[in-house]
């Protein structure tokens, strides 16, 4: 059998490679074209031009001793291998609270133009590139005004507030409000700085987005709000659904997003969850519309999960996932989710789904439907076939065991960020995105590995709505601006099929750095680092309890 590649052991250390470079290089440049490149600013005395002889050297190259690189591979064989270079991890050590973002640089076209003395009509004349680039970067509500009412006609009030879009019908019949410019329409309406009377009328109010149902509700009391939407027509075959925030409780920003509301958007899923199981399930449901109390909503999980013994259901796996953030590149390349509002993401996932093969009317059989958890159920299986031991006890393990990759005995060790009795935030020893956090639910009373939210009781889900906010408080304060966020969550056991017992659900927040695109190394699995995940853990504890999150050891 082919070794499983990761660096889980059942000694419960780390295990990963380090490579030494020491090589030599044949040179087969034959001729040299050696030239001024330019000159030298403050040169010191005999030095007053740079030229690019050092690029054609003679002879054979000897290389005796590069830079070190690790390589880690990650402790799911899917997600493949991590690579740090020394030296530049070295340097973040030294002084890991240099491991952030700029703050965002304060932008206004209109204030420039102003300065300059020239009218603000200039904005219709400005190319698309740079009407684009404005729409993203600005941080002046004045600009994001101008650009509003470029890109789509807007109702406003006596005062010239907006109070409604402009709609007409299209040449299919149906109603669409008149965007001029869809690109910069969202560009505009997904920057932070536009006044919340836009976003609301552009983006916000129900129905400002298309006819998506309204079909669940987290109680608007002033303190949060967040509406369930069901998409009808999805890529997600089914029933997907989305909880975004509702439009009087506008959070465009981390910082603005609260325990209430987080609960909120959770409460949400786990209420669909569990009502989609039920009703498989054959379960009453209310007959009331209305939304399920946190008492009412954990009785009903117990019932299904007594239910199960005895039947089996057609979606055993859930799906849950949150795009944070939006952007574009003036060249029109999206580079990140379709809508910055506050929302999160999820559907069932069927056990198959029909075979075709070249007639759609006709099946052939069936394929097993895809659900990212089940690759980490593959994982498990392949480490005991191998170990003969628990894959995730020798995890929780190597985590609680860990030492630095540098040696260096006078530095943060922990990759931990923080843990109560429930679940365990913590870096990843290979980061798949360079800031990557996972969130891990651990036993519960009885010892049991919690797989997934049907089998997360009160305080576990409590538990994991925190170290979710958590998660995203701890990347946005180091200035990380777009985040996916995803589940990876065990299989549902019904009568006849039972999952992996010591299956662990497990979140991953995934950031989008601006010098890291996704680019030929991360197509084939290779994800390149700067810093060691004992120092980006550190960094990560040291904001969290310096803006209040947790409390200092």
């Amino acid at each position: 059998m082919k070794k499983l590649r990761t660096c889980i052991t059942p000694q419960q250390q780390f295990l990963y490679g380090i490579h030494k470079p020491s090589y030599t290089v044949c040179n087969l440049r034959a001729g040299k074209k050696v030239e001024r490149l330019g000159a030298i600013v403050g040169a010191i005395e005999g030095e007053s031009e740079r030229n690019n002889g050092d690029n054609f050297p003679d002879g054979t190259l000897t290389i005796p001793k590069a830079d070190w690189i690790f390589e880690i591979p990650n402790p799911f064989s899917f997600r493949g291998t991590t690579f740090i270079d020394q030296e530049w991890a070295d340097a973040s050590a030294a002084d890991y609270r240099r491991i952030s973002l700029p703050v965002k640089e304060q932008i206004s076209l209109t204030e420039n133009l102003k300065e300059a003395g020239v009218q603000i009509s200039l904005f219709s004349k400005l190319p698309s590139a740079l009407l684009l680039a404005l729409a993203t970067c600005s941080t002046d509500p004045r600009d994001l005004i101008h650009l509003a009412e470029l890109c789509c006609q807007l109702e406003t009030d006596s005062t010239g507030v907006p109070i409604g879009l402009a709609y007409r019908r299209n040449k299919h019949g149906r109603v669409r409000p008149i965007i001029e410019n869809h690109a910069l329409f969202e560009a505009v309406a997904n920057n932070p700085s536009l006044p919340d009377s836009y976003k609301r009328v552009m983006v916000l109010r129900p129905g400002a987005q298309g006819g998506s149902e309204i079909v669940g509700e987290w109680p608007g009391n002033g303190e949060s709000h967040v509406l369930e939407y069901l998409r009808r027509n999805s890529y997600i075959a089914g029933g997907h659904y989305a909880a975004n925030m509702a439009d009087d409780a506008v959070r465009y920003s981390i910082k603005e997003l609260s325990a209430a509301d987080m609960q909120g958007l959770r409460h949400l899923y786990y209420q669909r969850t569990y009502l989609r199981l039920a009703e498989q399930l054959a379960i009453n449901l209310p007959t009331e519309q209305q939304e399920l109390s946190p008492e009412h909503l954990e009785t009903l999980r117990l019932t299904i999960l007594h239910a199960l013994n005895d039947q089996d259901i057609a979606s055993p796996a859930t799906l849950w996932g949150w795009n944070f953030g939006f952007d574009y590149a003036p060249s029109g390349y999206r580079l990140h989710a379709s809508h910055q509002q506050v929302h999160q993401q999820y559907a069932m996932i069927p056990e198959t789904v029909g075979a075709y093969s070249g007639d759609p009317e006709s099946s052939c059989g069936e394929l097993p439907a895809f659900g990212c958890g089940d690759m980490v159920a593959e994982v498990i299986q392949h480490y005991r076939e191998q170990y003969d031991a628990d894959f995730f006890a020798d995890y929780i393990g190597c985590i609680k065991n860990n030492r630095r990759m540098d040696g260096s005995n006078d530095r943060e060790e922990s990759l931990v960020v923080w843990q109560d009795e429930q679940v365990m935030l913590f870096v990843p020893k290979a980061q798949t995105s360079q800031w990557e956090l996972q969130l891990m639910a651990l036993n519960d009373e009885e010892g049991r590995a919690v797989g997934n939210i049907l089998e997360a009781d009160p305080a576990m889900r409590a538990s994991l709505d925190r170290g979710i906010l958590l998660a995203q408080k701890a990347l946005a304060v180091l200035g990380a601006r777009m985040v996916t966020s995803i589940e990876y969550p065990k299989r549902i056991t019904s009568k006849s099929r039972k999952g992996d017992p010591g299956q662990h659900l497990l979140y991953a927040f995934l950031p989008r750095l601006p010098e890291s695109p996704g680019a030929f190394s991360e197509a084939q699995l290779r994800f390149i680092n700067g810093h060691y995940p004992e120092d980006f853990a550190a960094v990560c504890r040291l904001h969290l309890v310096n803006s209040g999150h947790i409390p200092l050891d």
